[in-house]
């Protein structure tokens, strides 16, 4: 007897040689979820578990190259874009996607690593906001990505529903903005008494809000967090879950992921995928 077909998933990202982040995650994270995993690179980048030290960019001929034999074979039910670094490469990936109307398009708008080396350049940023957000089934910033999006300070929770408006009026449909935990080390060392803190992803669909809470890991292992959930995401949205169920599964994955890190490397560890 025949298995059914799995779903394809198409990751368009950098290459993190490491391991822990980028196309590699992506893959490995389609595939625990029963897809099938295709890939495009945008970007080889150097870097390790301690920070990024520099990157080769592709071109958009290459990019373009890449993708259009894949959805030209497949049938390609979910996208994910991490790391694309330039306007060029940017214009391309939205020109791929609304020529060939392809569906379950997750962006995660990666702009700066965690070490603080810058991913994208300001043109780079623009050409994101004006020519893929408006595809996007999902936009997944945390916070740092949020507040250079939109300008405005995330300085307590009452700050995220204003930006994630913002870039709703910007064309995207729905915002998921990760990083509540780290407004909650601020509210920690105000409160008298210790409070377990909540690790807190905030989605805004429409006019409704939906916030996804855990406890916190305390943990260094965090290399590749974001990557994991957008790809994630991706790979449920192919395998037919609405957007809210969706987030609420990988968002879990991801949580077990951290919880099960290997501990490998000197700084952020990879999470285990």
């Amino acid at each position: 007897m025949m298995s059914a077909k799995p779903p394809v998933c198409l990751t368009i990202a950098g290459l993190d040689p490491s391991g822990g982040a980028g196309i590699i995650a992506d893959i490995k994270t389609f595939s625990r979820f029963g897809c099938f995993a295709t890939a495009a690179i945008s970007s080889l980048t150097f870097q390790n578990t301690t920070g990024v030290f520099g990157a080769v960019h592709q071109t958009a001929a290459s990019i373009r190259g890449q993708i259009q034999p894949v959805i030209d074979d497949f049938d390609v039910a979910a996208i994910k874009t991490g790391m694309l670094p330039t306007a060029e490469t940017i214009q391309a990936v939205a020109a791929l996607v609304r020529r060939n109307q392809l569906r379950n398009l997750v962006v995660d708008p990666v702009v700066r690593s965690t070490s603080g080396f810058d991913l994208i350049d300001e043109s780079a940023l623009k050409s994101l906001i004006e020519t893929l957000f408006p595809l996007a089934t999902l936009v997944t910033p945390n916070l740092p990505e949020a507040e250079r999006i939109t300008g405005i300070a995330i300085l307590s929770e009452e700050d995220i529903e204003p930006a994630a408006r913002l870039m709703q009026s910007m064309g995207v449909q729905n915002v998921l903005i990760k990083g509540g935990h780290a407004l909650g080390k601020q509210e920690v060392k105000q409160q008298s008494e210790p409070k377990v803190r909540k690790a807190k992803d905030f989605l805004f669909v429409g006019d409704d809000v939906h916030v996804f809470e855990a406890d916190l890991i305390e943990t260094t292992s965090t290399h590749g967090t974001g990557c994991t959930l957008s790809a994630a995401i991706a790979a449920n949205l192919a395998l037919g879950k609405d957007l809210i169920e969706s987030v609420r599964v990988s968002k879990e994955f991801v949580i077990e992921a951290i919880r099960t890190a290997p501990g490998l490397g000197n700084g952020a560890s990879p999470i285990n995928i």
